[in-house]
């Protein structure tokens, strides 16, 4: 029904001269062969090595055309391994989480996936966070991108660094990454108020998972903080007037979209055990 379809479709004007034209072209062509064809087995045919040099030149053209055919063969066959090694090849590759501050202009994020490009990198997950004040942006740049690369086991941080402060990415910071760091944050963030909301006492869980720290502790108003970190690094996330989280992760400042985020999370925990009687952190009877 398809092949009948397309041959009763009707053709424009332009397509049915190209048609007459081609088809003119082709028959004077074949007139002139033949005539050709003539003209030269009669020039020939009389001749005592005509016929001789007949065959001799139906046979170079049959010769010819076999090696003209093989060579096209062989090159198709060489063609083939350099064009997929680099998609189908094994290599060993590395997940790194790369974040950077760049001057929200048109073409600085294709200047960045340019630069992962001609390392061979896979950018797999990219997330644009609003910058806040001088704390989150000390450099005035006004757009915080988050990168999730998939990078060949051979390059260095360094490597990565350069490519990235290279695109225009200005205070860089580079570490490795997880399987875990490819799910989206804004749906984990709901499955886990669902969570916690179920259960506040796994909040601390919660909230390591949410913001892949290591270390989340509970606190009091008055207690300390310990300041020797970068900045940025610790969050404070009340969940009650008489309780916090303090919440660390030494290599990667948090942003103000993840500070809200826990302050989201920390608000499920914070509805579901206050409407119970009960202050999350605190053991029962206190």
């Amino acid at each position: 029904m398809s092949e009948a379809h397309g041959a009763d479709r009707a053709r424009t004007p332009d397509e049915v001269s190209a048609s007459w034209k081609r088809e003119a072209v082709e028959l004077a062509v074949l007139f002139m062969t033949v005539g050709l064809a003539h003209l030269l087995a009669i020039l020939l045919g009389h001749t005592d090595p005509g016929p001789m040099l007949l065959v001799g030149l139906g046979m170079a053209v049959i010769a010819g055309a076999f090696v003209h055919k093989r060579l096209s063969a062989r090159r198709g066959r060489v063609r083939l391994p350099r064009e997929t090694r680099d998609v189908a090849e094994d290599r060993p590759m590395s997940l790194w989480r790369i974040r950077t501050r760049v001057v929200d202009r048109p073409g600085r994020l294709a200047d960045l996936a340019g630069a992962f490009a001609g390392l061979r990198c896979n950018v797999l997950a990219l997330h644009i966070a609003a910058t806040g004040g001088s704390a989150v942006s000390p450099s005035g740049c006004d757009a915080l991108d988050e990168f999730v690369i998939e990078a060949p086991a051979g390059l260095s941080m360094r490597d990565l660094a350069s490519a990235v402060g290279g695109a225009g990415g200005l205070d860089t910071v580079i570490v490795r990454a997880h399987v875990e760091d490819l799910v989206d944050p804004g749906v984990q963030a709901l499955v886990l108020a669902h969570s916690v909301s179920e259960d506040p006492d796994r909040l601390p869980e919660a909230m390591a998972t949410l913001l892949r720290a290591p270390a989340v502790h509970w606190r009091r108003p008055g207690d300390t903080v310990d300041g020797a970190g970068e900045l940025g690094t610790t969050l404070v996330v009340s969940v009650h007037p008489e309780r916090a989280l303090l919440v660390s992760r030494p290599a990667l400042p948090f942003t103000p979209t993840e500070a809200a985020r826990a302050a989201a999370l920390a608000a499920s925990a914070r509805r579901r055990r206050y409407h119970s009687g009960g202050v999350p952190g605190r053991p029962a009877g206190e």
